[in-house]
């Protein structure tokens, strides 16, 4: 509660809500008035931000082969690559609200078919040109042309029709959509000049910072964007995202103060690290999820019993023991949790079961060949640790299971949707809607389990188009159990984002929509003198 009202009384210092409104909302919370004005107080009073410094920051998930595209983004170094330099035309915040950014406003006609996006005025590009309602619609154009091989086709799938009126941008569905909103703060959808067509991968958008100099794999630095829109956020002079892809060197580069901040810390040496003087442990509860994936079209993948001997061969709780530590919960073989607010927790979880396992493998006929799991700490933390526990559990049931582990560099370019089973990681959605439409509609370029199923794509479409929420509900539960018991995912743990924070960045808040607050952390932080 003290949290969200923070979030408000930081929303009123910008200039976002009146105080009014401020303790309205406290009083809905149920807060006095005097305990209202008390936390007003203290958080305006902690909330006046510091400009100037270098911010930087030391991330694993970075490659040489990477592009500063927003459609081609598939790991950690690219997604907040572009949150520096670019913007969608809403976010989702920490309360799972839409915030407007490049948006003022949206309306939707009563059956949520018809979209009206009012473009805000009096932002610019970094090249100068000022944004247009044109540049919006062309942005969103681009990804959903099959040649852009976009992470956020699948969401655009239902998108039919699209023009400009004005400052406004009407979007036309298939089917009605009340989540619309929510599937277009997707990262891929970073407005760029004329939608990027003539230059994807120039780093040129309309964030707060401006690309100074690329080195994939190593380093990128960016500068303040003088001309930004939005004075309550940009307040450090510049970035510098350090691609440190071993564990123990990202966190020797937090301690030494070499960096600001890191992601993914390891959660067996996170209660040390937040020992360490001038550090703390940041996490988040929220939608990731850590996670092994089969090809649903490729031999041995394509036969169903084996996929379920596999589901039945891994412990999901001791995973979760001994590889989170408590920063996560056991997963279900589908890629939903609490975090959303149409879950269906009455859905059986599935246990490990090696007799079911080996009751499976042997239906399956499969000729005992050893199965290749491929692996890369850049998965996720102690993802070989996972697949060494997967390994033994697999043997109790008589799978040959066998552990490749492949190299860091190229493996979100080489191994994952390539090789047709292999580690991997989610960062989750706001909704449902968006979870399945990216990564298990027939069609998405990143259904990297390749699941096709026209009855699952037809329920997608309905309930999509369901705006009563329990009939939804109902829908996305049926959904569920569709990936659970035929697909090709095994989910075995949700995770946190853990993160280390040094006590240098000031304004940090919890964020379960991503890591390091949703990718924007260096919008929002700043830097103690």
């Amino acid at each position: 509660m003290k949290d969200q009202l923070n979030y408000y009384a930081a929303r009123v210092t910008a200039g976002k809500m009146s105080r009014r409104e401020f303790m309205g909302r406290a009083a809905a919370l149920g807060v006095s008035a005097a305990v209202a004005g008390s936390i007003f107080t203290q958080a305006v009073q902690a909330s006046e931000p510091r400009k100037g410094g270098i911010l930087k920051m030391g991330l694993v998930g970075g490659e040489s082969t990477n592009s500063l595209d927003p459609a081609v983004a598939a790991s950690q170094v690219p997604y907040h690559n572009l949150n520096q330099f670019g913007e969608t035309i809403v976010n989702v915040n920490e309360f799972g609200e839409i915030d407007y950014r490049l948006a003022e406003s949206a309306e939707a006609s009563a059956d949520a078919k018809t979209w009206s996006f009012k473009i805000r005025k009096g932002v610019q590009f970094h090249n100068g040109k000022e944004l247009t309602a044109q540049d919006v619609m062309r942005t969103l154009e681009r990804h959903s042309n099959e040649d852009a091989k976009s992470g956020a086709l699948g969401i655009m799938r239902g998108i039919t029709g699209m023009k400009v009126e004005g400052d406004m941008v009407v979007l036309s569905l298939e089917t009605g959509n009340a989540d619309l909103p929510f599937l277009l703060a997707d990262y891929h959808l970073m407005i760029q000049p004329d939608g990027g067509f003539d230059a994807p991968a120039a780093g040129i958008g309309t964030g707060p910072y401006m690309l100074e100099s690329d080195e994939p794999g190593v380093r990128t630095l960016w500068k303040k964007n003088p001309n930004y829109w939005d004075s309550s956020r940009g307040h450090v002079d510049g970035v510098e995202i350090l691609t440190i892809n071993d564990s123990t060197a990202r966190m020797a580069a937090l301690q030494s103060g070499q960096v600001h901040l890191v992601n993914r810390v390891d959660p067996k040496i996170a209660e040390l690290l937040n020992r360490a003087p001038g550090l703390s442990v940041k996490n988040a509860s929220g939608p990731g999820h850590y996670v092994f994936i089969m090809h649903c079209d490729t031999a041995p993948f394509d036969n169903n019993d084996l996929r379920l001997a596999l589901k039945y061969a891994i412990n999901r709780e001791e995973m979760v023991e001994k590889i989170l530590r408590g920063y996560g919960t056991v997963g279900n073989d589908f890629p939903i949790n609490a975090a959303y607010p149409l879950f269906d927790d009455t859905i059986e979880q599935r246990a490990y079961d090696p007799e079911k396992a080996a009751e499976h493998y042997k239906k399956s006929g499969h000729d005992g060949s050893p199965i290749i799991l491929r692996v890369s700490d850049v998965a996720f933390p102690g993802a070989v640790d996972a697949a060494a526990l997967f390994q033994q559990s697999a043997q109790a049931a008589g799978i040959p299971l066998e552990i490749k582990r492949e190299p860091g560099d190229g493996y979100w370019s080489e191994v994952w949707n390539v090789q047709p089973f292999c580690a991997s990681y989610w960062g989750g959605r706001p909704v449902q809607d968006q979870m399945y439409s990216t990564a298990y509609l027939s069609t998405a370029d990143w259904n990297d389990t390749r699941f096709k199923d026209p009855e699952f794509d037809a329920l997608l479409l309905q309930a999509r188009a369901e705006l009563d929420a329990d009939k939804r509900k109902a829908l996305y539960s049926q959904m569920a159990m569709m990936v659970r018991d035929e697909g090709g995912l095994i989910c075995p743990m949700f995770n946190d984002y853990v993160e280390g924070v040094s006590d240098q960045v000031q304004g940090w808040v919890s964020d379960p929509t991503g890591e390091l607050m949703g990718g924007i952390a260096s919008h929002r932080v700043w830097l103690a003198s």
